[in-house]
């Protein structure tokens, strides 16, 4: 079965979907595509979301030689949007389980999807992810992770038990029962881009379903720890991406997320981090006061796409 699927038959039972997002980044894709065809455990169905089909990737879906879904959407929907997108697409298909996988990452090997069933079955998880870790270096984390207020970037903080309980990567190789996503829904398309994992994870938890982090299985991905600049001697983080195009949706993202419920504590301490970090540690004034704007954007529930000229930068 290949094409749309929108003809398609309901899939048999215990099936797996594979959700993938993906813009202009047809070589990155290549390998993503071909570490899902190598699972020992089969992929059922592949879904593509193509947020940027003026430069289509439909070729690479084909190659991959699983039967596929290529959904290209004409207006860019995020990283938030297609994922809700490929996971309804995937839920009407009649997916007893969603895959979620990144088009700059990839299963660390060929046994991921079955560890993850597996680990999944056994501990009866609503959603199970694998230790994200750096493509370079698979023994360093390709996003530091935060215990508690301390921050840690080596799989070998993570412990040695088969199970990390109520943390996860959900868009980086996170396999979801179908029957979670009607508990807690799909990503916000609002948010477009940053944030909208952390959305995902505040929901699930506030759900009570049981989620964690498969330590036996990895989901290797470029190294993002850049963004998180150390303060206090490291004792703590803040991020700060260098791209205002980032740093735009993250700041205001943030701000609708410290409103939340189950997030309002941390955003209050949020103050406090940033303003150390901006006023003490990077002596930045005015990008305090950009972090305070475009939370308060958020906060509010503003929406609105990032500005930008015609160089790309926001105005």
């Amino acid at each position: 079965m290949t094409g749309t699927g929108a003809d398609a038959e309901r899939l048999p039972p215990d099936s797996v979907v594979a959700v993938v997002v993906t813009r202009h980044r047809r070589d990155l894709l290549v390998d993503s595509l071909s570490a899902l065809a190598k699972q020992t455990h089969p992929v059922t169905h592949l879904v593509v979301v193509d947020n940027g089909p003026d430069q289509p990737a439909r070729d690479v879906v084909e190659a991959a030689g699983l039967p596929f879904s290529y959904l290209p959407s004409h207006h860019n929907l995020g990283g938030a949007g297609g994922f809700a997108l490929g996971m309804l697409h995937a839920l009407a298909l009649g997916a007893d389980w969603v895959w979620l996988a990144d088009d700059d990452g990839r299963a660390g090997d060929e046994h991921v999807l079955a560890t993850l069933l597996d680990t999944a079955r056994r501990h009866d998880l609503a959603v199970v992810s694998p230790v994200v870790a750096d493509q370079a270096d698979p023994e360093t984390l390709a996003f530091p992770l935060r215990r508690g207020l301390r921050w840690h970037r080596g799989r070998d903080a993570l412990g040695e038990t088969d199970l990390l309980p109520g943390i996860a990567s959900f868009f980086n190789g996170a396999l979801f029962r179908a029957t979670t996503l009607d508990v807690v829904g799909v990503p916000d398309l609002r948010l477009f881009v940053r944030g909208d994992e952390v959305e995902m994870h505040r929901r699930v938890a506030q759900s009570g379903l049981p989620f964690g982090t498969c330590l036996r299985a990895s989901y290797v991905h470029p190294n993002g720890s850049d963004e998180f600049k150390p303060m206090l001697g490291g004792r703590l983080h803040a991020q700060d991406p260098e791209d205002p195009i980032k740093r735009y949706y993250t700041y205001r993202n943030r701000g609708y997320l410290f409103g939340q419920r189950g997030m309002r504590l941390i955003g209050k301490l949020e103050v406090i981090r940033f303003g150390w970090y901006f006023l003490i540690s990077k002596r930045d004034p005015a990008g305090f006061a950009e972090w305070l704007r475009l939370v308060r954007m958020g906060r509010r529930e503003r929406f609105l796409r990032a500005p930008v000229t015609s160089s790309g930068k926001p105005t």
